[in-house]
C-alpha cells in the first residue's frame, strides 16, 4: 500500500505550506511496517536553497510526526506522521544526488528536520547513509527527545547535529512542550562525551523562555557540554498562526508578539559571555 501511495518524487515547498491528512489512506500496519524498516518515510516538504538549517546551502528534508506539543510551534500540521507524503528513501536519496556538485561546492548538504525526525529514525539513517555515501554533509535537526534509538554507529553517519533546546528548567519545559526534558538532556550529554559536533537552537518565546534566568541556565548548560560549536538564538515569530486557525486548534500564542531586539541582544549576551558562539 505505501509503495503504490509513494509519490514518484519528493515534495517539492515551503515547511510553511499547509499539509492535510495526504496518507491518511495507509493502515495503521502499513505505517508500523514504514516505521520499521526505514525504507519509506512521511515527508510535509523537501527545500532547496536553505542558508539558515546548518553550514553552508543546504537541501532541508521536512518529516512529520512530532511527540512535542509545543505551544509556539509554527508547523503543527506536522504533529501526525500521516500528515506527510510517503516517499521511498532510495527516491529521496537519488534526489539529494543530484545536488551533490552544488552542495559541495557551496560547503553545504543535506539536514533532516521536522516535525521530529527521529520519530522516523531508521529512515532518517537510511538517507543519511546514501547520502554520505556520495560525499555530502548529513545534518539532524532533532528536539533530542528519542536520542536513545540512535546507535553509536548511526551517530557516525551524521556530521551535525542540530539540538532544539526548548527549556532547562524541568516544569517549564514540561508546560512548554508537553513532554519532560530529561531524556533530552541525556542524549546532549551523550553527544558531548562522543565530542560529536553541535549546533544548539534556542527560541525566544515571550512570556515562557525570554527571563534572563532562563537564558542563564540555558547558556551555563551549554558551555558545560564543551562540544557546541555555535548556538542559534531564535525570536518567536507568528508565520504559523494561521495553521492552529486552520485545523481549529487553540493556540496560546495568538496574541503573542515576538521579542524585542533588546530581549535577544540579552539572551545573546548571556551565551557570549559563558563562551559560546551565539548568533
Amino acid at each position: 500500500m505505501i509503495a503504490e501511495a509513494a509519490q514518484a518524487d519528493v515534495p517539492t515547498g515551503s515547511p510553511y505550506d499547509l499539509r492535510l491528512s495526504p496518507a491518511e489512506k495507509i493502515g495503521e500496519t502499513d505505517l508500523r511496517s514504514a516505521l520499521e524498516s526505514g525504507d519509506f518515510g512521511f515527508m510535509h516538504s523537501f527545500t532547496t536553497g536553505s542558508a539558515v538549517d546548518g553550514p553552508g546551502m543546504r537541501i532541508v528534508g521536512w518529516l512529520t510526526g512530532c511527540q512535542f506539543k509545543c505551544v509556539f510551534c509554527h508547523n503543527p500540521d506536522t504533529w501526525k506522521v500521516l500528515n506527510g507524503i510517503p516517499v521511498a528513501a532510495s527516491r529521496a536519496i537519488e534526489v539529494v544526488k543530484q545536488y551533490r556538485v552544488g552542495l559541495q561546492t557551496m560547503k553545504g548538504g543535506l539536514t533532516i528536520s521536522g516535525g521530529e525526525p527521529l520519530m522516523q529514525h531508521r529512515f532518517v539513517m537510511n538517507v543519511f547513509k546514501g547520502v554520505r555515501e556520495a560525499g555530502i554533509h548529513a545534518t539532524l535537526e532533532t528536539n533530542g527527545y528519542f536520542g536513545a534509538r540512535l546507535t553509536d554507529q548511526d551517530l557516525d553517519s551524521i556530521d551535525l547535529v542540530m539540538l532544539g533546546l526548548k527549556a532547562i528548567e524541568p516544569t517549564l519545559h514540561k508546560r512548554l512542550t508537553g513532554m519532560d526534558n530529561a531524556p533530552v538532556l541525556e542524549f546532549a550529554r551523550r553527544l558531548a562525551a562522543r565530542k560529536h559536533p553541535v549546533w544548539i537552537r534556542f527560541v525566544v518565546v515571550p512570556g515562557w523562555t525570554d527571563t534572563d534566568d532562563e537564558a542563564n541556565r540555558m547558556a551555563e548548560f551549554a558551555a558545560e557540554l564543551g562540544n557546541v560549536e555555535r548556538v542559534d538564538v531564535l525570536p518567536f515569530h507568528q508565520m504559523g498562526r494561521f495553521k492552529w486557525e486552520k485545523l481549529g486548534m487553540d493556540y496560546q500564542m495568538r496574541d503573542a508578539k515576538p521579542p524585542s531586539p533588546e530581549t535577544i541582544n540579552r539572551a545573546l549576551e548571556r551565551f557570549r559571555a559563558a563562551g559560546l558562539n551565539a548568533v
